[in-house]
């Protein structure tokens, strides 16, 4: 965990212990941020600079084009749909980052758009029919827009009868996920207005989701040995 138990510098302890020569880092953010993957680097590098004889370090950075990562997203739609029908529209709710962020170089917003338009094109789904946002905006400064709750208000107040709602940027649901959005923006949507409000699990334990990111370490292990 970044901010948690099993820690990043415990777990590298740990596998250093046992002997391991080499260590693939797989941040859990398939889209790029100064914010959250380099600040696991970090994390990493600081570890690194106090340990002698550290493993190699191989780092996945992003994956938000991934074909297995986004099968895995397009899937979980798909099972969605074939238990509870298909929506009068799809929102894709990414994590947000203050403008300024993007403004000086980040690619976080572009990554998020690539993946919500590889996701759309999997899913064959009209432009009409589905919509991007960005949640979880907090403090004075501007963050990267549409806003996901201000967005599903207007989307009750013009009588959508069904929405369904899913987190790509979210590998594994959280309070982001589970709170703010199946909660909070639900009682949002159902007070503007709006019909039914469906949350769609984030991929989790998926097996074509763990499948696809064995395949990313793999790959990363490969293209370094």
């Amino acid at each position: 965990m970044r901010y948690g138990q099993p820690s990043i510098p415990a777990v590298l302890d740990r596998l250093k212990a046992e002997g391991i020569r080499r260590v693939v880092v797989v941040p859990l953010y398939p889209q790029y941020s100064a914010s959250t993957t380099l600040s696991t680097r970090d994390a990493v590098c600081a570890w690194r600079k106090n340990n002698d004889a550290a493993p190699e370090i191989v780092e996945v950075e992003e994956f938000h084009r991934d074909a297995g990562y986004i099968a895995a997203l397009g899937q979980g739609v798909l099972d969605h749909w074939m238990k509870s029908g298909r929506p009068d529209r799809l929102l894709m709710s990414f994590h947000g980052i203050p403008k300024r962020a993007v403004a000086r170089g980040d690619p976080y917003e572009s990554q998020c758009r690539r993946t919500a338009e590889l996701l759309a094109a999997d899913l064959n789904l009209p432009t009409d029919s589905w919509r991007l946002t960005f949640q979880s905006r907090f403090g004075a400064a501007e963050w990267l827009q549409p806003y996901t709750q201000p967005t599903l208000e207007q989307l009750g107040r013009e009588g959508v009868k069904c929405v369904d709602v899913m987190c790509p940027g979210f590998p594994a649901d959280c309070l982001e996920t589970l709170e703010e959005i199946n909660m909070e923006c639900r009682e949002a949507f159902l007070a503007a207005g709006g019909g039914e409000f469906r949350y769609i699990p984030c991929l989790n334990e998926r097996p074509d989701w763990i499948a696809a990111l064995t395949n990313l370490a793999l790959d990363r292990l490969a293209s370094t040995a």
